[in-house]
């Protein structure tokens, strides 16, 4: 009997599915600087546009790029089967990256590899994606997804994704500004986020807890429970209006003397990572209030201080370093982009490193 593609667990005529659900997810994140090319090998974008709506007038414009994925945050949503909301959290993580240098997000592309093709189940998550996106300002451009059975479990898959944006070359946001006397704010997370779920599912499992649980410490402050899975599961948080509210109001002068998104490594690794010579960042880590989650995780796993705070964000999902002068107007603008915002530490002289004052 001859062999077929279907045979070895890839149907063409699903695939063709599932790819005639995607473009409208596609188009609602365009805006009139992405080029028509449906049907092509790769998205077109315009870096810059002849309207007044569009148009940025760039002198040296400078192309900026990452790429990340969710982890294993994905093994949640699977076994949940609730996959709506980690396309958010495969844009976050790319955006939340690019944005540190002070640059206009352009555009977005994603990779999905899973066991076997599921029309349905690729539709949410790429809605997820393309929510994303909406909340990110970027044109979700393109993408690919693969079907590779035996590669992948059945049921299982992963994502990845990667952001591209522009920053002129005056406004780069490098951290060589920070100096002492600078404040440290810091911008709340949503949750977890998307990093230390290995240890986060090593903690629940060794503890016989199921995802379906309520936990009173996780609900104290909601109106309608929510379930452990709901708790972990909840999306990233996009910072990418709060830093445009602050570019948009401040034009000429360049307040923004560094951006650290919080991610794996927390606040120490992510943070000195664009410390300039000469300075630390001391960090009061009683200037603000964890989401519940990080205290419950830390009980129940009998976990030192330490090391929560080199695994997880611990509430903090970006921080931004400032002139004094102008923490309190920046603080302002955050918050009325709808983000906590609070000042969390202050720039001295050291040797380019986070201390903590509890230390």
């Amino acid at each position: 009997m001859a062999s077929t593609y279907k045979d070895a667990g890839v149907d063409l005529d699903v695939y063709a599915e599932s790819m005639s659900r995607l473009p409208r997810l596609m188009h609602r994140t365009f805006s009139p600087r992405v080029m028509p090319s449906d049907g092509g090998f790769a998205g077109l974008f315009r870096l810059d546009f002849p309207g007044k709506l569009f148009a940025r007038n760039y002198e040296e414009p400078v192309l900026v790029s990452g790429t990340d994925g969710v982890g294993t945050k994905l093994k949640i949503a699977q076994t949940m089967n609730q996959h709506e909301t980690v396309g958010i959290d495969l844009v976050a993580m790319c955006v939340n990256d690019l944005i540190c240098t002070g640059a206009e997000p352009l555009f977005f592309l994603d990779y999905v590899a899973m066991g076997r093709d599921d029309p349905a189940r690729l539709e949410r998550i790429v809605q997820g994606i393309s929510d994303g996106c909406v909340d990110g300002d970027l044109a979700l451009l393109g993408g690919e997804t693969a079907i590779m059975p035996d590669m992948y479990g059945t049921d299982d898959y992963d994502l990845a994704g990667f952001a591209v944006g522009v920053v002129e070359r005056k406004r780069l946001v490098d951290g060589h500004l920070i100096a002492p006397g600078d404040v440290v704010l810091g911008l709340q997370a949503s949750g977890l986020h998307s990093n230390g779920f290995s240890l986060v599912r090593k903690i629940i499992a060794d503890h016989g807890h199921q995802w379906s649980d309520v936990i009173d410490e996780l609900n104290q402050d909601t109106k309608t429970p929510e379930t452990l899975a709901q708790v972990c599961l909840r999306p990233t948080k996009i910072y990418v209006s709060a830093i445009r509210s602050i570019q948009s109001h401040y034009r000429v002068k360049q307040v923004l003397h560094g951006i650290a998104h919080i991610t794996g490594g927390g606040i120490e690794e992510n943070l000195d990572r664009i410390l300039p010579p000469g300075v630390n960042a001391e960090i009061d880590p009683n200037a603000w209030t964890p989401n519940p989650i990080f205290q419950w995780l830390q009980q129940t796993g009998d976990v030192a201080t330490s090391e929560m705070r080199r695994v997880f964000n611990m509430g903090i999902g970006m921080a931004v370093v400032v002139n004094e002068y102008y923490a309190a107007s920046v603080a302002s603008q955050v918050a009325k982009a709808g983000i906590e915002c609070s000042p969390i530490g202050r720039i001295v002289e050291g040797s380019s490193k986070v201390v903590y004052k509890d230390a």
